[in-house]
């Protein structure tokens, strides 16, 4: 009875009209204050910000011609090697002697370039279109190197004119020399096979190596030239390392993407 009294005069009784209405805290408006101004920064930023991003894949020092394989036009027994290893050869260069049931025939090289690898040898019986040797078109020690970084295809159609490039090389140490720049100076239309990579570097184990997760696509890098450093390009550290550098280096490279703005990721 005593809580249905109590009821009963609260319903009764007029509203309390003349109690003091209470705002928010001080600690409150400030609160909300900060919120919002956040919240309008935010909103200016995703409109007017830009966000960079990278994309990161694998890559090979070279020289912008490329390599060949040099095959065997006919089939027989190699009886002498010519050439070697690290040699520069001009074009029609004897590289070995197959003796045939015709005669001794000699193998040539097609075009000027270095020897990178051998693949015969004295004794060994070989067919006709056999590879014998890799041969990197390069006819002067002064001819530039350049980066061929294989870009998943997907990211291909992002990567802007002349964008940055940085070149992580596997026989600099990182922490001592950091890394080599580079800039975008073309990309191909279309993604390469992992026969197409071996015929340009002239390595089938570096086509399969470089296709492992799809057919990717060759971005070819101008290094940028420094007067100032022992392998005559520019690096992140002062000097780079002090000693030049090699062809058939494996490197992996980092390309920047164009710029984007945060709103565009919420846009359809």
């Amino acid at each position: 009875m005593q809580f249905r009294q109590q009821a009963l005069a609260k319903l009764q009784s007029p509203e309390e009209l003349d109690l003091p209405v209470r705002f928010a805290r001080p600690q409150g408006w400030l609160v909300m204050s900060v919120t919002v101004v956040v919240m309008a920064a935010a909103s200016v930023w995703a409109v007017t910000g830009s966000v960079a991003s990278t994309v990161s894949a694998p890559a090979i020092l070279t020289h912008g011609q490329g390599s060949y394989v040099l095959q065997s036009p006919v089939a027989g027994q190699v009886t002498q090697m010519i050439a070697k290893e690290g040699r520069r050869l001009p074009a029609d260069s004897p590289v070995l002697k197959v003796r045939t049931a015709q005669g001794d025939t000699v193998v040539r090289t097609v075009a000027a370039g270095r020897v990178t690898a051998l693949a015969a040898t004295i004794g060994q019986i070989i067919s006709t279109g056999a590879n014998v040797a890799a041969v990197e078109k390069v006819a002067h020690a002064s001819d530039p190197l350049y980066a061929t970084v294989y870009v998943p295809a997907e990211n291909a159609a992002s990567i802007p004119d002349h964008a940055a490039v940085d070149l992580t090389v596997s026989s600099v140490p990182t922490q001592e020399y950091g890394v080599l720049r580079g800039h975008v100076k073309s990309v191909d239309r279309s993604a390469q096979s992992a026969q197409q990579i071996a015929a340009f570097l002239g390595d089938s184990q570096l086509g399969e190596q470089f296709t492992k997760d799809g057919r990717p696509v060759a971005v070819l890098v101008q290094l940028d030239k420094s007067g100032s450093t022992r392998s005559g390009y520019r690096w992140s550290s002062a000097d780079g390392p002090p000693f030049a550098l090699t062809s058939m280096t494996v490197a992996s490279g980092s390309i920047r993407l164009a710029d984007q703005r945060p709103v565009d990721w919420l846009l359809p």
